[in-house]
């Protein structure tokens, strides 16, 4: 049994004001994932849309594009400031990432 584990980045595709990010700031990071890992799936041509309440209780809603790559170990400590990277470039207090063990069928 291999230890593979399914990263996911979820990141918005509108900035703050509503403007859609640039391509290349997605394509710098599939780049990236691609060097290190071999390869990304990127579903960009439907966003996934999120929806959570804020500390008042009202519903806020954002469009995210979603990033996968398989992994044979997590490295939490690349991850974890690869996650502040894309927290400045996105200009987000907050990206989620999140690691699922997996097997390959």
């Amino acid at each position: 049994m291999s230890g593979m584990h399914l990263v996911q980045i979820l990141l918005p595709l509108l900035d703050n004001d509503g403007n859609p990010f640039p391509h290349e700031t997605y394509r710098e990071v599939t780049r990236v994932l691609t060097e290190r890992f071999g390869g990304v799936t990127a579903y960009t041509r439907a966003p996934a849309e999120g929806r959570w309440q804020d500390d008042g209780g009202r519903e806020k809603r954002d469009e995210i594009v979603v990033l996968e790559t398989m992994v044979d170990a997590v490295d939490r400590g690349w991850w974890s400031e690869y996650r502040r990277k894309l927290e400045t470039s996105f200009r987000q207090d907050e990206i989620v990432l999140r690691a699922s063990p997996i097997e390959k069928l």
